[in-house]
């Protein structure tokens, strides 16, 4: 069946037979009937997944005869269903044949280039951003005196796809530092306006507003304090994705002329929005396509990797360009088509390429003819991927999609598979991952300091196409403000996605659902009864603050993925260790402190999700699958606890926090983190001071590529001697405090061959900035893949990186004493890192006179200006 249905797959659904999409449809229905009677089998029968001891086996044996006895009329319904679905088969089988001139064999499987990964990391580069910009930042900032003006609304419409959020996002990054405060607001199609109000509070002041996000405000309290915070501040602020006007006129309460020089732009797709916005159409950014030159240029680049054109493919290029209109989204994704492939394309392919696009957006930009653009490259993914992508549709509108949970969830639903067992399945859904970024079908949102993508999100129109491809193929229910009913009787929902409180959900529809997500609190426990859903596999209620009671989730013994990070559930049932074939349990942010002692029969749980006060119970090492386990908290364990730690030989990412260790406790923690051969990730959260559980004589793991230890209020003494490049030689994030810091060890962390980041503490109660003799680091093999150093309150100076040192460095932080600026031949210089982009400076003032305080920072000014890059700077003063 597989393999059938990715041949169907392989062909445009519009060159498809009629026949062939609905005997398609019911192969699809048909496996999942099959699926639910295997899990129904094994849910019933199987033994749990234990380890067959040969000394027991004739118990075993015994035992599991007087299981089928016991559960013979269950094993009788369920060979029912499987005669039916064989009989179903067979006449599938057979009706196959009348339409088998209506599939063709499918293609060869293209691969991403690596390369693909940078791509979205300097768009607005590569589409010529940079004059709209200035244009856009002089319609701001009009006029010598624009600061003494009354508050100011500049509003960017233009077809989706244009660019409007990236040109507005430019200009935004480029002028916030002349405002007192700033922020960045997307508002999307179906806003929470509670939720739109509160992060205009919260971006501009995290500190004061760090927990506004979980309280109950009403509106108007909401805009009174906005009024209240902007008072007589300058800010900036963007509102992006306007669809409504009404939406609009509420939000345009909250900001009042009271603000001379502050500045909004709204972004919209529609005129009649934007006219709302801004009080004269001279106001209006009108944003047009990009131009043949720019296109071309974009084009090229992503397609040839900043090589021209080849000559016999200049026309057909130009054709294509044609085609796309001007738009970049259409641009890029074409090109990220053509580009996925380690052997370029035939001028014939190209041709054929060009041929099935259709009429594109020459006549009419229409959102029809942007769909046909991309559903091209919707077609030409793998078969394994197209439902990766369809599954994104169950997320909402501008939703932040995290890396990790989205790679558990598929692998929860099966659509991340192999038949090697030695084969991770993490990692292959992480490859999954890159692809689709790679491909440009997913847009990244952040990127760590390794350079790592953690999450994404879903361009508006990706979004609204594979909605629509999930809704058409039964793949996902979808429920929201446009969509609130469900389907007709006679189709059986299997996902369900709930996105809007105002719904109408018949539950007597849902006996063959096998995943429900939920992103608003008002519907579970007043609509929807759970406990009936007796073939759930997920189960995602994150976010639903009115759920605080989940009772019944021990008796969904089908379940592989639960998910309550955030609800107020307090308790897990007793019976959740009936759950057998549960992969991933999120108890993030919960109000669970003490998790029942069932929870260690879970032995296929790969993930865990705790908060550091939760208690773990005893026997944690029973849960032999588990691969990662965050956030847990080490304070009240005993010596067993830690010694049964080192049985999950298959971890590879631990989150721990740790406090109040004795000598016998951290010598049993010290040797369980070394039976982990597989880690690779691991955080250490300490407030208690030196660290001593982590010896000179330690042995870490081999595979470790991540080792953070993340409060500042936790140190080593010194560099410990295990961090070196024979025992660590794939380390690539450092982050430790240590009490004395060494030019040395500045030296020994510079030959880690594949480090990446470094943050190092100086660990002082003085408060007082480390200096150290600078270290040699002229050999140009020093520090050879860093990309970020972070050094603080270490008086360390960019002339430390010798010649040669550091080539891939673009983020440099360092402490600098405003009194070293009187010392003979301070050397400040930068011009040597010729990749750095950004330079972040402590300028500690204690000691200081006026005079140097000023001659350092306008010394440090002039080196930045003096580098070919002109790096960002950041001086941050410290007394």
């Amino acid at each position: 069946m597989h393999d059938a249905l990715c041949k169907v797959a392989e062909v445009p659904g519009d060159q498809l037979d009629k026949g062939v999409k609905i005997w398609a449809g019911k192969v699809k229905e048909l496996s999942y009937q099959m699926e639910d009677i295997v899990d129904a089998y094994m849910v019933r029968v199987e033994d749990g997944g234990e380890p067959t001891n040969p000394k027991n086996k004739v118990k075993k044996i015994l035992k599991k005869v007087k299981r089928l006895f016991k559960n013979g009329k269950d094993l009788h319904r369920i060979s029912d269903a499987l005669e039916e679905v064989v009989l179903q088969a067979k006449q599938l089988a057979e009706l196959r044949q009348r339409y088998e001139q209506g599939m063709r064999d499918p293609t060869t499987s293209t691969s991403v280039d690596p390369r693909m990964m940078a791509l979205y990391t300097d768009v607005s580069e590569l589409v010529g951003i940079e004059e709209t910009r200035d244009e856009l930042i002089n319609m701001l900032t009009e006029g010598d005196d624009w600061l003494m003006h009354p508050l100011k609304t500049i509003s960017i419409v233009g077809f989706g796809g244009l660019g409007k959020t990236t040109l507005g996002k430019s200009a935004y990054d480029k002028i916030k530092g002349q405002f007192d405060c700033d922020a960045f607001i997307s508002v999307s199609q179906n806003p929470d306006k509670k939720k739109v109000f509160k992060n205009i509070l919260y971006e501009p002041d995290k500190n004061k507003y760090a927990h506004i996000r979980g309280e109950e405000w009403e509106e108007k309290h909401l805009i009174d304090e906005i009024i209240e915070f902007l008072n007589g501040k300058r800010y900036l602020i963007i509102i992006d994705d306007i669809w409504d006007k009404d939406v609009w006129k509420l939000i345009k309460c909250a900001f009042s002329n009271k603000s001379p020089g502050s500045r909004l732009i709204t972004t919209t797709r529609i005129v009649s929005v934007s006219e709302a916005c801004c009080s004269s159409r001279d106001d209006i950014y009108k944003m047009e396509p990009l131009s043949n030159d720019v296109s071309r240029v974009l084009f090229c680049k992503r397609v040839f990797y900043e090589k021209e054109c080849p000559q016999e493919l200049v026309q057909v290029s130009e054709d294509i360009l044609k085609k796309c209109g001007g738009l970049p989204l259409a641009i890029i994704s074409i090109a990220s088509l053509l580009a996925n492939n380690r052997q370029m394309k035939t001028k014939d392919q190209w041709y054929t390429f060009l041929n099935s696009i259709g009429r594109g957006l020459t006549e009419d930009q229409s959102l029809d003819e942007m769909r046909n653009i991309l559903l091209f490259s919707y077609y030409d993914l793998p078969s394994y991927l197209k439902p990766c992508l369809l599954y994104l549709s169950i997320f909402p509108e501008d939703h932040k999609i995290m890396r990790d949970i989205l790679i558990w969830r598929w692998i929860s639903e099966g659509l991340v598979y192999s038949d090697k067992q030695e084969t991770s399945l993490y990692e292959l859904g992480d490859s999954y991952f890159n692809e689709l970024v790679n491909r440009s079908m997913i847009q990244p949102t952040s990127i760590d300091d390794e350079g790592n993508v953690n999450g994404c999100r879903v361009h508006d129109m990706v979004l609204d196409l594979i909605c629509s491809l999930a809704s058409e193929e039964n793949f996902v229910t979808i429920l929201d403000g446009t969509r609130s009913k469900m389907p007709n009787s006679e189709i059986k929902v299997r996902r369900l996605s709930i996105q809007n409180s105002k719904i109408d959900v018949e539950t007597t529809r849902m006996k063959h659902i096998g995943s429900l997500s939920v992103f608003t609190s008002d519907v579970v426990g007043k609509v929807l009864d759970i406990s009936s859903f007796q073939v759930l596999r997920v189960l995602d209620l994150e976010g639903c603050k009115n759920v605080s009671d989940v009772g019944y989730v021990g008796n969904l013994l089908h379940l592989r993925y639960l998910g309550l990070n955030g609800t107020r559930v307090k308790d897990l049932p007793m019976e959740i260790g009936k759950l057998q074939f549960l992969l991933t349990l999120d108890l993030w942010e919960t109000r669970i402190r003490v998790l029942p002692s069932s929870v260690v029969q879970l032995r296929r749980l790969m993930c865990l999700y705790v908060d550091d006060d939760t208690k773990m119970p005893s026997g944690i090492g029973k849960l032999a699958s588990l691969e990662v386990l965050m956030n847990l908290g080490l304070s009240d364990m005993d010596l067993d606890f830690m010694k049964e730690l080192g049985h999950l030989t298959k971890l590879r990412v631990l989150w721990l926090n740790c406090c109040g260790f004795d000598k016998s406790l951290g010598k049993a923690l010290e040797k369980s983190i070394s039976n982990m051969h597989k880690l690779d990730s691991l955080d250490v959260f300490d407030l208690d001071g030196h660290i001593n559980y982590l010896r000179e004589d330690w042995v870490p793991p081999p595979q470790l590529r991540r080792l953070a230890f993340v409060s500042s209020l936790s140190w080593f003494e010194t560099l410990p001697s295990w961090i070196n490049p024979s025992s660590l030689p794939l380390l690539s994030y450092l982050q430790i405090t240590l009490v004395k810091v060494r030019s040395e060890d500045i030296e020994l962390l510079g030959i880690l061959p594949a480090l990446v980041f470094l943050g190092i503490s100086y660990y002082s109660r003085s408060k007082e900035a480390h200096e150290m003799e600078a270290p040699d680091l002229s050999s140009d093999v020093l520090f050879p893949c860093a990309t970020k150093c972070r050094f603080f309150d270490i008086g360390v100076l960019p002339s430390m990186f010798r010649q040669g040192a550091a080539p891939r460095l673009k983020h440099l932080c360092f402490t600098f004493p405003a009194k070293w600026i009187s010392r003979e031949n301070i050397d400040l210089d930068m011009r040597h890192l010729p990749s750095l982009e950004r330079v972040e400076v402590h300028l500690i003032k204690k000691g200081a006179s006026r005079q140097e305080v000023d001659e350092a920072e306008a010394a440090l000014w002039a080196a930045a200006e003096d580098h070919p890059n002109h790096p960002v700077l950041d001086i941050r003063s410290y007394r």
